[in-house]
């Protein structure tokens, strides 16, 4: 992924030339007027992977572009503020309306060709009381034989529901391009 060039500095609004600041090794974004160094850094996704007793799978289908129609775990951008814990239950709410017990980390995915990293945390759903939010246009439960596979928005959510159905211990770490 090529970060997009920033222009003008976010402190003072002076235009920035790109250098490899003093005691670093990457090229940044540097203020000669100030003297601020613009750092860019990849952005948290975070979500979950809702779980019913009965072993069914929670997926909202997209109201928003990207992907707009297809399904996905409730999960989207981390706030400033919050834990990566907080944000995936808080992203549950939003999107599915959703009450759910955190059950650990399950899925850890690198997504370099946009600068991103994907948390999501198996949960167990507390009640069957969910509603789409703003975001969604539908949610639903699903058993593992038929979760719409061809219609998932995003690679990382493939990835997560596989591990889960797959049975596979521990973490899923890995990276995708």
């Amino acid at each position: 992924m090529t970060p997009r060039r920033l222009r003008h500095c976010t402190e003072c609004g002076t235009a920035v030339s790109y250098r490899v600041p003093t005691d670093d090794n990457r090229e940044r974004a540097v203020c000669a007027a100030c003297g601020h160094i613009q750092y860019q850094n990849p952005l948290n996704v975070v979500g979950t992977l809702p779980l019913a007793d009965d072993g069914r799978v929670l997926l909202c289908r997209r109201a928003i572009e990207p992907r707009r129609g297809f399904w996905t775990l409730p999960a989207g951008f981390m706030e400033l503020g919050e834990t990566v814990e907080q944000g995936a239950l808080r992203e549950t709410t939003e999107e599915a309306g959703a009450r759910v017990e955190l059950l650990g980390l399950m899925a850890l995915i690198n997504v370099l060709h946009v600068g991103q990293v994907h948390f999501f945390y198996r949960a167990r759903l507390l009640d069957l009381d969910f509603a789409p939010g703003e975001e969604s246009l539908e949610v639903r439960l699903f058993h593992w034989d038929q979760v719409p596979w061809d219609e998932l928005a995003f690679r990382t959510v493939r990835l997560t529901l596989e591990h889960q159905r797959a049975g596979t211990p521990g973490l899923l770490s890995t990276a995708v391009s």
